[in-house]
């Protein structure tokens, strides 16, 4: 309906917000585009929107709002991310030791180096004067001295940043490798429900793009702070040596460029993570438009230019906010500097006085200017570290708050098992349950028993909660009232790890590995190193075998195309999925629509195998095809969350209620069918 209504409007440019009018057309695509891609849209359906061309002025007046934040509030902001910079530093080291120990030796090498120049340009310079007074060839042999050093450590210098940047380069890789393992790592931890919820996806996308480069750059702002805070005192030092309040001066005079650092900092940190949502659906438009699975609905529903559009639109928006605080910036830096420039004209027309009624040498001006200039630069650097310290540690700050979270369903330490069949069975006692984030409570006072050893089937309209049924099995979520029991065991004293090894389970969209045949099917047991007969045998029992065979390496054969593989077929990819489940012995098998994608042939071969492949396991059918569900010991019929039949498929025939009414809808469905084929 929704796509109808889109296609029906002349020119929805005029009419609609193009951000609000591509989140409906992604409607249309939620049958084809990968779950997690479909929920960062769908977080915004039902919150009023702004348009694009608008609220830009709003938003960036929200942001320059935090210019006008007392200085105590932004130093208590700076000393509150303070306790990460320890944390950054054992991340860094745990991942990068002997690394670490390379830069800051090189580092130390780097602060020291810029001291013994100066000294080495005063002594040129006194030696280059007396020369031209006197004539004194022992000043020119001395004055050719200071030049090799001087060159000699200019090479020194330069050798040494060289040697930086390769350090630099091997110890971000460790380091951004092991950042990416963690997040890897914890996003398998959490439970499921968190992908159920915008936030995670905002400090998720955070933790990945914002801060994923953040702990290297943290160290080497960290380091610059050091190393030119080692330089900034021997400056400060020299510059004592012609009048006290000689560094005074420098601190005053590169005061305004404190207030820029700090203020600007603040300001575009705030911008982006206002903008976190932005940036994560500009992401989403451009995996629609780029990405092969929405690649033919693209074409064939022209929606290409309303998602171009749709990304142009919140991309010149963010243009527009961030090209506005440049220039802010830029204004205000070209300020400060004049402030910093004017102070040192101030100091150099002192000391050229003092040249002149004969107080001081060249050589003397040489340094001083040498000293002044480079504690000037040196407070700058000094200042532009810190800034970048503070800024770093403001994003890492979204790292460590995404590694902080924790699951909400804790592996417990001892944790009850089950054998390698089930006893009593499942047993569902007043169960109640909403998803995280939903008003709508989907099973009320639930109660069902499925026994150990049997077949059953579910079956009903979509949203009855029959999918939910599976998930609390799985133990991806816990029930909000009641009691959930398999074997007479609480699965909240099951550790999910352990559960999920006696539960074999193929869903109604299975992942597409792009990996080769046999690995794609040894994915459903690979902790007990399956020999290549076994994955054979699963693939047989899936009626995947024969497809298998006709590939061009067979077992071996790389599967989608992402990497140059070969591409199957949706049915052909569901039965290397049901292999993939069929692999796994456990005592649990659920199979949610396990035929939807097949042919009539391929389903009939199916049914086949089928008994033979559950004796001795608990199984449990989640279907709309009642030819399916006939196989089933029992079948029990969902409408709204409650079963409102149960029975074997010749009692609910006769019982002639709902199941039946469907049963005789899909038979005349098919003889209609198998009368014309061409239809």
């Amino acid at each position: 309906m929704i796509c109808s209504r889109l296609c029906a409007k002349k020119s929805w440019k005029l009419s609609c917000n193009p951000v609000v009018e591509a989140s409906r057309h992604s409607i249309c695509l939620a049958n084809r585009l990968a779950q997690v891609q479909v929920r960062l849209v769908a977080k915004d359906q039902n919150r009023p929107r702004l348009n694009p061309s608008t609220s830009s002025g709003h938003r960036l007046r929200d942001v320059l709002c935090t210019k006008g934040l007392p200085l105590y509030e932004k130093l208590s902001k700076a000393k509150a991310q303070l306790p990460y910079i320890p944390d950054t530093i054992r991340l860094i080291w745990a991942a990068s030791r002997p690394w670490t120990i390379a830069w800051a030796f090189v580092l130390f090498l780097q602060g020291a180096l810029p001291i013994a120049l100066v000294f080495l340009s005063g002594a040129m310079a006194d030696d280059l004067g007396s020369w031209v007074q006197s004539g004194d060839w022992a000043h020119y042999s001395r004055l050719l001295l200071w030049v090799a050093l001087i060159v000699l450590l200019l090479l020194s210098i330069q050798s040494l940043n060289s040697l930086l940047r390769w350090v630099r380069t091997v110890q971000a890789e460790l380091v951004q490798d092991n950042i990416s393992d963690l997040i890897h790592a914890k996003a398998i931890e959490l439970d499921l429900s968190f992908y159920d919820s915008p936030e995670y996806y905002d400090r998720l996308y955070r933790a990945r793009t914002d801060a994923y480069d953040r702990p290297v750059a943290l160290l080497e702002n960290v380091g610059s702070l050091l190393q030119n805070a080692l330089t900034f005192l021997a400056m400060a030092v020299i510059l004592l040596r012609f009048s006290w309040w000689l560094p005074i001066v420098l601190f005053i005079g590169m005061a305004p460029v404190l207030s820029v650092v700090t203020r600007f900092t603040l300001r575009e940190y705030t911008w982006l993570n206002q903008n976190t949502e932005a940036r994560r659906r500009t992401s989403y438009f451009d995996w629609l438009l780029t990405d092969r699975e929405s690649a033919a609905e693209m074409r064939l529903f022209s929606l290409g230019e309303v998602f171009r559009q749709a990304y142009q639109g919140i991309r010149k928006r963010l243009r527009t906010e961030r090209a506005v605080l440049a220039r802010s910036q830029a204004v205000s830096e070209l300020l400060a500097g004049a402030v910093a420039f004017l102070s040192m004209g101030l100091v150099m027309l002192w000391m050229v006085r003092r040249l002149v009624v004969g107080d001081a040498t060249l050589g003397e001006v040489a340094i001083l200017y040498q000293a002044f200039s480079q504690g000037q630069r040196l407070i700058q650097t000094l200042l532009g570290s810190a800034g970048q310290v503070f800024r770093n540690i403001l994003f890492i700050e979204n790292l460590f708050e995404f590694l902080k979270l924790k699951p909400k369903q804790p592996a417990l330490p001892v944790s009850r098992w089950l054998g390698r069949s089930l006893n009593s069975g499942i047993c569902f006692e007043k169960v109640s349950f909403r998803y995280p984030g939903s008003e709508q409570t989907v099973l009320q006072d639930f109660n069902l028993t499925i026994p150990a050893g049997q077949i059953v089937a579910f079956v009903g309209e979509n949203g009855a909660g029959k999918s939910t049924l599976i998930k609390l099995i799985c133990r991806f979520y816990d029930p909000d009232l009641g009691r959930l029991l398999i074997d007479g065991i609480d699965l909240r004293e099951m550790n999910p790890v352990e559960l999920w090894r006696s539960i074999t389970v193929l869903f109604q969209e299975p992942v597409h590995y792009h990996e080769d045949a046999g690995r794609n099917i040894a994915f459903g047991e690979l902790a007990s190193n399956p020999s290549e007969q076994r994955i054979m045998e699963a693939a047989r029992s899936a009626g995947a075998h024969d497809l298998i065979m006709r590939l061009p390496a067979r077992y071996e054969t790389l599967l989608g195309k992402w990497f140059g593989g070969a591409e199957l077929s949706t049915g052909e990819w569901q039965r290397l999925a049901l292999a993939r489940a069929f692999l796994r012995q456990s005592p649990i098998m659920i199979l949610d629509e396990p035929t939807s994608a097949m042919d009539s042939w391929a389903e009939a071969d199916w049914m086949s195998r089928f008994r033979g492949l559950a004796e001795g396991r608990t199984a449990i059918l989640v279907t709309h095809r009642f030819t399916t569900a006939m196989q089933a010991d029992i079948i029990h019929v969902m409408s709204g969350g409650r079963i409102i039949e149960s029975g074997t498929h010749s009692e609910l025939l006769e019982y002639d209620g709902k199941y039946a009414l469907s049963w005789r809808q899909q038979m005349r469905l098919a003889e209609m069918a198998g009368a014309n084929p061409n239809k």
